[in-house]
């Protein structure tokens, strides 16, 4: 009877002593793999590399509410103008959500000189410069200088939400996620108003046959 029990009291001792490491390994597991959370130890050169593409595209949006303006003063469509004031205002927008993202993140709102725009917004003006007021030639320039500033805009917003996301920076994800989706929405409208007579208006120009 003796050996019975010992047998039995060994056998509960095994049993426990596996449910215990199970639990520890399961809490192991647990705390490493929330180290990429918000709240973990993330990459210290990931966090200054997101930051700093924040600072980016900040100064971008807060340089594109100046200067779209400037692009609808040129433009000669009423449509196209109507697109630049719209997205004038969306950029406003966009700028007011990227400060909201700075604060989750526990980070200062400060805009970053971006070069690749700045030379983008240069190109612009050169285009204004090249083209005829009051034409439509003057029209598919602003439209093709506008998507590539769209074009920058997306990829920079595409970018930002992956890493939001691998840094489980989900709420600045899904924030980061709806500008990326406006600035698609501006491209695609863009191409529709070039596509709606403009650009076929543009290649008749200077032939004599604009109004037959």
């Amino acid at each position: 009877m003796a050996k019975t029990t010992r047998s039995k009291s060994a056998a509960s001792k095994k049993s426990t002593g596996g449910g215990r490491s199970k639990s520890e390994g399961s809490n192991s597991r647990k705390s490493s793999s929330s180290g990429n959370g918000s709240s973990g130890k993330q990459s210290p050169l990931l966090e200054k590399f997101f930051y700093d593409q924040l600072r980016d595209i900040y100064w971008v949006e807060k340089s594109m509410v100046k200067s779209l303006p400037k692009l609808l003063k040129q433009a000669t469509t009423e449509e196209l103008q109507q697109a630049f004031e719209d997205h004038a205002a969306v950029s406003e927008e966009q700028a007011k959500r990227l400060e909201q993202v700075f604060e989750m993140i526990g980070k200062r709102a400060q805009a970053k000189k971006c070069e690749a725009m700045e030379g983008l917004m240069k190109e612009s003006e050169e285009i204004i410069e090249e083209t005829e007021d009051g034409t439509m030639t003057r029209d598919v320039a602003l439209i093709m200088a506008a998507q590539k500033v769209e074009h920058y805009e997306i990829a920079t917003y595409g970018g930002l939400v992956q890493l939001a996301r691998t840094m489980n920076l989900d709420e600045v994800a899904e924030i980061l996620e709806q500008t990326l989706q406006e600035e698609k929405d501006t491209d695609q409208l863009l191409t529709y108003i070039a596509e709606n007579d403009i650009n076929m208006e543009a290649e008749m120009e200077g032939t004599g046959q604009e109004n037959e």
